[in-house]
């Protein structure tokens, strides 16, 4: 039985991703590993996120990608943009079915965040 899992994003500078990932998008710090750090986990809600420092493994920064599903893409939209995160677009309903919008971090990991629209096939 699978219990869990965690997206791991590369990044080029991890106190500006903790930042971002804390201040921005209002993630607590669970751990961080290294002197200096580079690796680290970060978690909102029930979602768990890691970052590894690309100095630290072969995978490329920018080059990650993780969908969120919320119950209120509005309210989500709200409190990041209250935190100072550009946004590039507001949520908007889509033709697959889902209220979403799609943001980046400062290393060019997209983030998505939606919810299901109602009624939606």
């Amino acid at each position: 039985m699978i219990k869990g899992a965690a997206t791991i994003f590369a990044v080029r500078d991890m106190a500006a991703a903790l930042a971002f990932y804390r201040n921005g998008l209002g993630f607590s710090v669970s751990f961080e590993w290294g002197n200096p750090t580079y690796y680290a986990c970060l978690c909102r809600d029930d979602v768990d996120l890691h970052l590894i420092a690309a100095s630290a493994t072969q995978r490329s920064p920018g080059q990650g990608a993780i969908c969120l599903f919320v119950a209120d893409v509005d309210a989500l939209h709200a409190d990041w943009a209250g935190r100072g995160v550009a946004l590039p677009q507001t949520p908007a309903d889509r033709d697959y079915g889902m209220r979403d919008l799609m943001l980046s971090d400062p290393d060019g990991n997209e983030i998505s965040a939606g919810q299901a629209i109602m009624g939606a096939a």
